[in-house]
């Protein structure tokens, strides 16, 4: 069992020495003090709250989570683990689907959850957002304050901190690309080679000494090179002095639909047909200037013991003639088959019977409906496996009936088991694949294949389907998404992270999980590892590797 006052006193030495962590005119104690983080040991009844996150397979163990309000907490609160000899891990919004953050090997979780500010910063003419704000808090106080927003994710309670850093993207993202797109700088409490933490602040700027850190930070993924401890947002081109000028504007209303399409209508040929011109618009519609740039579509393909499968989509109401390209996508995709209100919950939301006909919401009106109306969020006992693609070509005839085959499986019985397809390319794709660390630039689509389920007796089955119909429809790469210059798939999305990915005897492509994550941006991750964290204090399962 850790002592607090032992742990606390085992790093002062050095922190005190750090000048981030004194006060002027005040003694080292009373600095220590003003700047101390909040620490839960496992006798404290928080704790049990404070050590599981979205999934809950992973559960911690640590000795102690340190709960942060500031960068000088931080920065006191790494130093003294570092000096403790502790392993680190970060949280922010507890969405990570791996053990990034849980695991047994982990002895100290700083957990910035509670660094939520949402301002603006008049030296940088810029967003300033901390990295423990969620989603949902982001786009209020932008949105409300001064108009603008992000084109970040949809799930309400996402943590900036490693949404962004993984490349979040979202509904808005194919008319204004990943929010990586849009990152200014960024704060981020390293450990340098003597063991010393400190707080650097890197910008996107050419002539930054620290630019490699910025872009190590625009898709590298969370809780690699240190801890983000805030984030600054400008739309690249803008200026002037308005705050209002400095970030996207959101779509004044946007026209929403949902609707469900029952299984007895789903027949080998129907189901193929459906997902090959889900593939086929977006191959059509790829462009950053089409008029399709504001729609964004997911196809949720729910097991079929769900009774359905179901098609959201949102088109910004206010491009031309909006309600007649969302009924064309409509009715291409649909056309010849039966449709229905989406009452039953589909995946990754609930019931939305009212949006069978096409509704005009206010923007944040909506972003509060699909945000929280996913049951797989409010659930603290759900597990989950996730696998994900990049696809720049639409699915092949052989990977649409192997999705089927195993949507249809009656050895299996699980409605939150299911293939999603999501919208891509657009404005994202008009970035340089080497620009940010982000280096799927060209994909049209995505796949997320997953299973949530609550009973760790039901582990086996669950992940057994997710890997079989994962591993069957990419039968032609060894299982896997191989990344390609010509070809169909372009590898993984490091927010979905998969715990099989460096397993061979899962990843049978051969191609190792870094390139599936990074392709040839990973050799330039690893300088950037060895210049900020040469000691690999921040490290996880599935991490940037020291340079060898």
């Amino acid at each position: 069992m850790l002592n607090r006052r032992r742990f606390l006193a085992s790093g002062a030495a050095a922190a005190a020495g750090t000048a981030a962590l004194a006060t002027q005119g005040a003694t080292t104690a009373e600095a220590l003090r003003a700047t101390d983080a909040v620490t839960v040991l496992p006798s404290d009844p928080r704790y049990a709250d404070l050590v599981v996150g979205n999934n809950s397979r992973w559960v911690g163990r640590p000795e102690a989570v340190r709960l942060v309000t500031t960068t000088a907490q931080v920065v006191r609160a790494v130093q003294e683990a570092v000096s403790a000899g502790k392993r680190i891990s970060v949280r922010g919004g507890g969405h990570c689907y791996a053990d990034f953050v849980f695991n047994p090997a982990v002895q100290v979780v700083i957990d910035t959850s509670q660094m939520t500010a949402v301002s603006y910063d008049e030296d940088r003419k810029a967003f300033s957002v901390e990295a423990g704000a969620t989603l949902l808090r982001v786009y209020e106080s932008l949105y409300k304050g001064w108009g603008v927003t992000i084109p970040g994710g949809m799930c309400y309670s996402v943590g900036m901190g490693g949404h962004i850093s993984g490349g979040g993207y979202g509904m808005l993202s194919r008319r204004h690309g990943l929010t990586v797109d849009h990152l200014l700088a960024i704060e981020v409490v390293t450990v340098d080679a003597n063991g010393r933490a400190r707080a650097v602040v890197a910008t996107r700027e050419p002539g930054d000494p620290n630019r490699e850190l910025w872009w190590a930070h625009t898709g590298g993924g969370g809780g690699n090179f240190g801890i983000v401890t805030r984030y600054w947002f400008r739309t690249p081109g803008s200026t002037g002095s308005d705050p209002a000028q400095q970030l996207i504007h959101p779509p004044r209303e946007v026209l929403v639909s949902a609707v469900g399409l029952p299984w007895s209508s789903l027949t080998p040929a129907a189901h193929k047909s459906l997902v090959r011109k889900f593939g086929a618009f977006h191959a059509r519609n790829n462009a950053p200037d089409s008029p399709y740039a504001a729609l964004c579509s997911f196809l949720m393909m729910n097991h079929k013991s769900n009774g359905s499968i179901g098609l959201l989509t949102q088109i910004d109401a206010g491009v031309p003639n909006a309600e007649r390209l969302l009924q064309d996508y409509l009715t291409d995709l649909t056309a010849d088959l039966e449709i229905q209100p989406l009452h039953a919950p589909a995946g990754e939301l609930g019931p939305l019977p009212e949006f069978f006909t096409p509704q005009r919401l206010p923007w944040l009106s909506s972003v509060k409906l699909l945000g929280t109306s996913n049951p797989t969020l409010t659930n603290p006992t759900l597990r989950g496996h996730h696998k994900s693609a990049y696809l720049r070509q639409g699915l092949t005839d052989d990977q649409i009936a192997a999705m089927y085959r195993h949507l249809t499986r009656e050895d299996h019985h699980n409605p939150a088991s299911m293939v999603v397809l999501l919208s891509y390319g657009g404005k994202i794709n008009s970035v340089r694949s080497d620009a940010t660390a982000s280096a799927q630039r060209d994909s049209l689509f995505k796949g997320l294949f997953q299973s949530f389920w609550g009973d760790p007796d039901d582990d086996p089955v669950n992940l057994a389907w997710t890997r079989d119909v994962f591993r069957d429809v990419f039968a032609a790469t060894g299982g896997y998404p191989v990344p390609s210059a010509t070809g169909q798939t372009d590898g993984c999305y490091i927010n979905y992270p998969d715990s099989d990915i460096t397993d061979p005897a899962q990843n049978r492509s051969g191609v190792p999980w870094h390139t599936l994550y990074y392709k040839d941006n990973y050799p330039r991750l690893q300088r950037v590892k060895a210049a900020y964290d040469p000691r690999n204090i921040f490290r996880h399962s599935q991490s940037i590797g020291l340079p060898t």
